[in-house]
C-alpha cells in the first residue's frame, strides 16, 4: 500500500524529529523513517549518554576532594553499574518525550529501513521511499513530494584496527560498558577522544591519547589546545601528539592489546587492556538508493547540498552528519528547520556556520565561536586580542575550579569581534553570550559595557572583551 505525503525525512535522530516537528507545525503531512529508535545517535549512543557519563565522572572526582570545600567524606567508591543505570534513565525519559512529541505533532513513524527509488510506476521523479519494515512485515511504499535524507553517521575505523566490540571498540561499544578497563589507549586526539579521555581518567582509568596531528583538538585556537593539554596532563593523561598509529603492528592476548606508533622517525610500542578508536565520523550514505538520483557527493563522500540544503535533486534536501560540515546534533537541528521552511516557501537565510558555537564537554570544558587567531591572521584581518584569566573570577574561585581563561579575537580596523574562545568552568553553558556577539556583529566594547552580574563566571567575558582595548578592570 502506498501512501502520500508532504514530507519524507530518511532519519530520526536529531535534525530528522526536529525537522520533523517544524513540518507539522507548518501544517505539512510529514512521515519519519527511522531503522531503529527516535532521537538517534545523540539521545541513545552521543550526546546524552556520554555527558551524563562525564557527569557521573565529574562528580566522582569531585568528591575525592571534598575536603577542600570542608566536607569530609571517606571511603569514596565508584559503582559504575549505578552510573550506567543513571545515563539508561535520562536517557528513557527523553526518549518518552521524543515519542510524545512525534505524537503531539501527528507525525508518522515508520520502523524500518528507508530506500529512495528512481523513477517508477509512483513518481515521474527520483524519490518515493520503500521502507523494509523491522517488524518483517511488506515493505511500505512512501510518496513525498519532498525528501530530507537525516541518516547521519558512524564511527571511522582505520585498517588493521578491526572492531571487535571488546577489546578494540568505539565509543558505541564504550558508551554501554558493564565495567571500566583498568587501562585504555585511545587513537584520536579530537572531541569525542577527549571528552572520553578526560572522563576515563575522571573514573581512575590510565589513559593514553595518541594523535596523528601535533597537538589535540587541531581545530581549535592554539592557546586552547596547549591550555587543555597542560591541563589534561596534570590529571596524569598521557598526551601522545605527531604519532602515526601503525595499524598492522597491533597485537592482542587475553590480558592486553598493544599498538605502535612512529614518533619522530622512531617507533614506540603502548599497551593497555583497550583500544577506543575515535578519528573521526563517516556519513551514512549506504544502501539508501542514492544511486537511484542524481544527488552528488563532496570528496569526503558526504552529500552535496546548496545554501538552502537542497541535493541536485531540487526536492530532496539533506541535513546533520550526512552532509560533513560541522558534526553537532545543534547545527543537525538548525539545517533541518531551515530545510523544511524553504520547503514550505518561507524564504529563510542561510545558515552562517561561523556563528555557530563549538562545546566540548572534558574537564575543564572548551568552548569556541568564531575564527581562531590563526585563522583570523590567515584571512587577512589586522587582529587584535582580549584575554581574561578564571583565577581573577570570585565565582570561579568559589566553585574551585579557576583553571582556564576566556579569549576574545577582535578586527583592529573595524573593532568587530571575530572569535571568542574559552576554556575552564561551565564554558559550554556560557558561549551562548559568544553566538549572540556574533550574530548580532558585536564590538568588544559593547559586549565589555554589558554589566554581568557579580559573582558569575560570565564575569570573565565581559572582562576579556574590556582586555581587547587594555580596559580590562580586574587584572
Amino acid at each position: 500500500m502506498a501512501h502520500e505525503y508532504d514530507l519524507v525525512i530518511l532519519g530520526g535522530g536529531t535534525g530528522g524529529y526536529v525537522a520533523a516537528i517544524r513540518a507539522s507545525q507548518l501544517g505539512l503531512k510529514t512521515a519519519i523513517v527511522e531503522k531503529e529508535k527516535i532521537g538517534g545517535t545523540c539521545l541513545h549512543k552521543g550526546c546524552i549518554p556520554s555527558k551524563a557519563l562525564l557527569r557521573s565522572a565529574e562528580v566522582f572526582s569531585l568528591t575525592k576532594k571534598a575536603e577542600e570545600f570542608g566536607v569530609l567524606a571517606s571511603d569514596i567508591e565508584l559503582n559504575f553499574k549505578k552510573v550506567q543505570a543513571r545515563k539508561s534513565s535520562i536517557i528513557e525519559q527523553l526518549y518518552k518525550g521524543v515519542q510524545y512529541l512525534m505524537k503531539q505533532g501527528k507525525i508518522d513513524i515508520y520502523n524500518g529501513f528507508g530506500r529512495i527509488l528512481g523513477p517508477s510506476i509512483f513518481s515521474p521523479i527520483p524519490g518515493t521511499i520503500s521502507v523494509e519494515m523491522s517488524d518483517g512485515s511488506d515493505n511500505e511504499m512512501l510518496i513525498p513530494k519532498n525528501v530530507i535524507i537525516a541518516t547521519g553517521s558512524r564511527p571511522s575505523t582505520l585498517p588493521g584496527l578491526e572492531i571487535d566490540g571488546s577489546q578494540v571498540i568505539t565509543s558505541d561499544e564504550a558508551i554501554e560498558w558493564d565495567e571500566l578497563p583498568n587501562s585504555i589507549i585511545i587513537i584520536g586526539g579530537g572531541v569525542i577522544g577527549i571528552e572520553w579521555a578526560s572522563m576515563l581518567s575522571d573514573f581512575g582509568v590510565d589513559v593514553t591519547v595518541i594523535e596523528y596531528a601535533e597537538r589535540i583538538l587541531p581545530g581549535e585556537d592554539e592557546e586552547i589546545s596547549r591550555e587543555l593539554t597542560h591541563l589534561l596532563q596534570k590529571k596524569g593523561i598521557n598526551l601522545v601528539t605527531s604519532a602515526k598509529v601503525l595499524s598492522e603492528t597491533m597485537e592482542k592476548s587475553d590480558k592486553a592489546v598493544k599498538i605502535t606508533a612512529e614518533l619522530g622517525g622512531k617507533e614506540k610500542t603502548f599497551s593497555a587492556d583497550k583500544i577506543l578508536v575515535s578519528v573521526g565520523r563517516k556519513p551514512n550514505t549506504d544502501n539508501i538508493g542514492l544511486q537511484n538520483t542524481d544527488i552528488q557527493f563532496l570528496d569526503n563522500g558526504s552529500i552535496k547540498v546548496n545554501p538552502s540544503l537542497q541535493t541536485k535533486e531540487s526536492h530532496i534536501y539533506a541535513i546533520g552528519d550526512v552532509i560533513g560540515g560541522l558534526q553537532l546534533a545543534h547545527v543537525a537541528s538548525h539545517e533541518g528547520i531551515k530545510a523544511v521552511e524553504h520547503i514550505a516557501g518561507l524564504n529563510p537565510d542561510s545558515i552562517v556556520y561561523e556563528n555557530i558555537p563549538k562545546c566540548i564537554y572534558s574537564s575543564p570544558e572548551v568552548a569556541s565561536v568564531g575564527l581562531t587567531e590563526k585563522e583570523a591572521r590567515e584571512k587577512g584581518y589586522n587582529v587584535k586580542i582580549g584575554k581574561f584569566p578564571f583565577k581573577a573570577v570570585g565565582k570561579a574561585l568559589v566553585v574551585g575550579n579557576a583553571d582556564g581563561f576566556v579569549k576574545i579575537v577582535a578586527d583592529d580596523i573595524t573593532n568587530d569581534i571575530l572569535g571568542i574562545h574559552m576554556i575552564g568552568p561551565h564554558v559550554t553553558d556560557m558561549i551562548s553570550e559568544a553566538g549572540l556577539a556574533r550574530v548580532l556583529d558585536a564590538t568588544p566594547w559593547e559586549v565589555g559595557n554589558s554589566v554581568h552580574p557579580h559573582p558569575t563566571l560570565s564575569e570573565a567575558i565581559g572582562e576579556a572583551a574590556l582586555a581587547v582595548d587594555g580596559l580590562s578592570i580586574h587584572i
